[in-house]
């Protein structure tokens, strides 16, 4: 499922880790009810699979770290509630 949200999340990785791979998808509408959850189905937890060179003789929390802090802006400023991480 995708949206407008996962879509400008994407770009924005694209921009700051220069993935190989890469899919972000919105699972909010599994998370209903839960915290964090807005009520919409939308926009709120997503799960990010990547791949990038900049991970190269990285450990999985140092992996995990680039991510977030890519996609700080869209915690602070978008309502990301949660994201799972997949890296590669």
């Amino acid at each position: 499922m995708s949206t407008a949200l996962a879509d400008r999340m994407a770009e924005h990785l694209r921009q700051q880790l220069q993935p190989t791979e890469l899919e972000v998808l919105d699972e909010s509408w599994q998370h209903a009810g839960h915290a964090g959850a807005n009520g919409t189905g939308f926009g709120t937890h997503f799960r990010v699979r990547i791949s990038s060179p900049l991970f190269e003789g990285q450990p999985r929390v140092a992996r995990h770290r680039l991510v977030y802090d890519a996609l700080q802006k869209f915690i602070d400023d978008d309502g990301v509630h949660a994201l799972a991480i997949e890296t590669r």
